[in-house]
């Protein structure tokens, strides 16, 4: 096991010696996101209610810095600098690296349209169908594991031949079945289930940064 990865699930398991069971999924998962970000794939993510912010919450640690700044490379920052001096150092000096992820749930306009225009339950599963290539992952929130609008976007995934990784409770779920790898967090109750979900996460964009980024300041 890489010694970073080895480092947040130690930390992990320590903070929340429940997760401990499921740090086999969790690392497995980040091997399959890092093999994604490797080939140049990217993330998307769908989930409903808290499931939705914790989407959003999830895209806005990987698309700018979580605890490391990310600077730009010298040869990207003189590109910038090249086309326009002024706005070039601002970008350059302002912006931070990202890896690529898409929150389903925050396209309004698009997500009315479809669910005024077609079937509400496909609304993920649209955009799963137009945003996936082979090298993506389909990442999907659900408590219960078994939401139909998650699952519709899950078999979607499968078809365009990306991975599909499951955050659920700790039930069997339609979703486990269907998932590469499932994260089962070691609850029942809804809100319980959120509870642990966000530690998780975390940790696998602590391991992403490390991995992408060099190690957290």
């Amino acid at each position: 096991m890489n010694e970073n990865v080895k480092k947040q699930l130690d930390i992990l398991a320590k903070r929340y010696p429940e997760l401990s069971m499921i740090v086999g999924e969790i690392e497995n998962t980040y091997l399959i996101l890092e093999e994604c970000y490797c080939n140049g794939g990217k993330l998307l993510v769908a989930g409903n209610g808290g499931s939705a912010a914790d989407s959003e919450h999830i895209v806005g640690e990987l698309m700018k810095g979580f605890e490391n700044p990310r600077k730009l490379s010298d040869e990207y920052k003189d590109k910038l600098i090249a086309i326009d001096d002024q706005m070039g150092a601002i970008l350059a000096n302002n912006l931070q690296m990202a890896l690529p992820a898409i929150a389903l749930d925050g396209h309004v306009a698009l997500t009315t349209a479809y669910m005024n225009d077609c079937e509400p339950l496909l609304c993920f599963a649209q955009q799963i169908n137009g945003y996936g290539r082979e090298n993506d992952v389909f990442l999907g929130i659900s408590t219960s594991g078994n939401s139909k609008n998650i699952l519709y976007a899950a078999v979607v995934a499968k078809a365009k031949g990306m991975k599909v990784v499951a955050l659920t409770g700790e039930k069997d779920s339609k979703l486990s079945k269907i998932a590469d790898v499932t994260i089962k967090a070691p609850q029942s109750r809804t809100y319980m289930i959120q509870e642990y979900h966000l530690p998780i996460y975390h940790c696998l964009c602590l391991m992403l940064e490390e991995r992408f980024f060099g190690e957290t300041e």
